[in-house]
């Protein structure tokens, strides 16, 4: 008899769909491609706020708006990293980036990160609900895996990594130099499998009844979220 392991058939398999030009649209945020001409200058006026939403990235802070458009300029153009620009519309203004990249058409894998939300688009509807928005996009694609990855020390991303429904996968030591700094990797992820369930309880999260009329949360999205988690992390337990 056989007894060896086999993994799973792929049958009918194809490699899916780039994201190229996207808009994408909810209740609280909308998303686009970014542009220096329509992004750049409102996106510097609310990072200014701020510069610590750099300290984990390997871009920035820029001190002018010159500086920074500059920099939107390099990017909007890029195929990997794919930079979307962040609609506010219960603040009716452009206020964060994030992207799609390390994307691997041929095996349905892609990764959210570049995350810079301004001070104004934390802890807001539209934040959560742009993560979702990119997350929805990705499995309706065909992409099999949806990762997550941060800092190992930026505990912030690591505790939004299992709000948002990501699985915690372990941490790679002395992956990266960034900024001329050591970085271990903590890394995360969603799979196909998952998706349905983690969909269902951002959709239960984001639905109007679950805030107050001071939009406070009734459910927190982690509390729904966390049952699902194949793996949590150590360092969040």
């Amino acid at each position: 008899m056989n007894n060896r392991d086999i993994n799973e058939a792929m049958h009918g398999w194809s490699t899916r769909a780039r994201p190229n030009s996207l808009k994408l649209e909810g209740h609280y945020t909308r998303l686009e491609n970014l542009s220096a001409a329509t992004h750049a200058a409102e996106i510097h006026a609310v990072n200014v706020l701020d510069e610590s939403i750099w300290d984990y990235l390997y871009i920035g802070p820029y001190a002018s708006e010159a500086e920074y458009r500059a920099w939107v300029e390099s990017v909007e153009n890029s195929a990997d990293p794919v930079f979307l620009a962040i609609y506010d519309k219960e603040q009716n203004g452009w206020l964060g980036v994030a992207t799609f990249m390390r994307i691997v058409p041929e095996m349905g894998v892609i990764e959210v990160g570049n995350i810079n939300f301004s001070p104004p688009l934390q802890r807001t509807r539209a934040a959560t609900e742009a993560m979702y928005l990119m997350m929805n996009w990705a499995f309706e694609a065909g992409y099999r895996r949806y990762e997550w990855k941060c800092n190992a020390l930026n505990m912030p991303s690591r505790r939004a990594a299992e709000r948002l429904g990501f699985s915690f996968e372990g941490v790679f030591r002395q992956h990266l130099i960034v900024k001329g700094h050591n970085r271990d990797t903590a890394w995360y992820a969603v799979i196909d499998k998952d998706w349905p369930a983690v969909k269902a309880m951002f959709e239960t999260w984001l639905t109007p009844e679950n805030f107050d009329a001071e939009g406070q949360q009734k459910l927190s999205l982690r509390a729904l979220t966390e049952p699902l988690l194949f793996s949590r992390d150590p360092v969040l337990t």
